[in-house]
């Protein structure tokens, strides 16, 4: 079983703020409170995968720059193969995240051209050989490889994030392609539950989450006609939710993938998701398999069969 994941990698810096908004003050000094890595939506869901025994191929584009050089050494370091990274930016895109004591936080990206490079072909088909999963990030470099990985029947995974328009010129290629389907509550013109109704309506499509902050999250079914809210889980005080969304799409994929059971997968990437928010970093925090069977159990989430 190979999971493909194509998504960003971004260098990002966090900075931690008393509150929203933002008082003005010319100089600041948040000790310990400034931060910066190696992150991005692919590059946590790969490196969470990785961490929970699924190591994924790997597919992202990052720039010629020092920012690249940093993401080589991440790469090595964590233990995640750079065989499928490819150095055909400029520039690396950035992010600056500014975060407060209550978890929440305003995400600003720089993601420089890499909205008009493509990924090499040659490359992507090397990846995608005996693929059992795509995970196929919502950036344009990922939007060639929805329908390629559908025609050879392979499910697709994808996050569209904070969504408000089923017919989002951007998204909806994403959202038509999608077996899973991961979104957040944060723009929804309407109630969750209503929601997902349109969602099926118009997609059909077979397993969706909503992210509810820390109310946790919906879970819908179509072929149980489910709908229902799973709530939060508490394994630790809340340092960021930077990446809580990355995290439980990740653990969900990870589980699902492995036992096609959904709904164990939404009740142990809650555990997952509530631990990785004690960390700061979007791409940290995360635990490894053993370690989340632990949790689990400790909780009463029983492992799989």
């Amino acid at each position: 079983m190979t999971i493909l994941v194509s998504g960003l990698i971004n260098i990002e810096t966090t900075i931690q703020v008393d509150g929203f908004p933002v008082a003005y003050t010319p100089v600041r000094y948040p000790f310990f409170g400034v931060n910066a890595s190696v992150s991005g939506v692919g590059y946590n869901v790969a490196k969470a995968l990785h961490t929970l025994g699924s190591p994924p191929r790997f597919l992202s584009l990052i720039g010629r720059d020092i920012g690249g050089r940093l993401v080589y050494e991440a790469l090595e370091r964590d233990g995640l193969p750079a065989t499928f990274i490819a150095a055909e930016l400029e520039h690396t895109p950035r992010s600056a995240i500014l975060y407060d004591h209550d978890g929440r936080r305003m995400i600003n990206v720089d993601l420089k051209d890499v909205q008009e490079r493509a990924y090499p072909p040659a490359l992507f088909e090397a990846a995608a050989q005996g693929a059992t999963l795509a995970v196929l990030c919502n950036i344009n470099f990922s939007r060639p490889f929805l329908t390629v990985m559908r025609a050879r029947g392979v499910p697709v995974a994808t996050d569209v994030h904070a969504i408000s328009d089923l017919d989002s010129d951007y998204d909806r290629d994403f959202m038509r392609a999608a077996d899973i389907l991961f979104m957040s509550d944060e723009r929804l013109p309407c109630p969750p539950e209503g929601w997902i109704r349109r969602v099926w309506d118009r997609y059909g499509t077979p397993v969706a989450v909503i992210g509810l902050g820390a109310q946790g999250a919906l879970l819908a079914v179509k072929d149980d006609a489910f709908i229902e809210r799973i709530p939060a889980v508490v394994t630790r005080p809340v340092v960021s939710t930077i990446g809580a969304g990355d995290a439980l799409f990740s653990c969900f994929v990870h589980v699902y993938h492995r036992t096609g059971d959904p709904y164990d997968a939404i009740r142990r990437a809650m555990v997952f998701a509530s631990y990785k928010i004690g960390a700061a970093g979007a791409a940290d925090g995360f635990l490894d398999a053993p370690g989340l069977d632990r949790l689990c159990a400790e909780l009463g989430t029983p492992r799989p069969e």
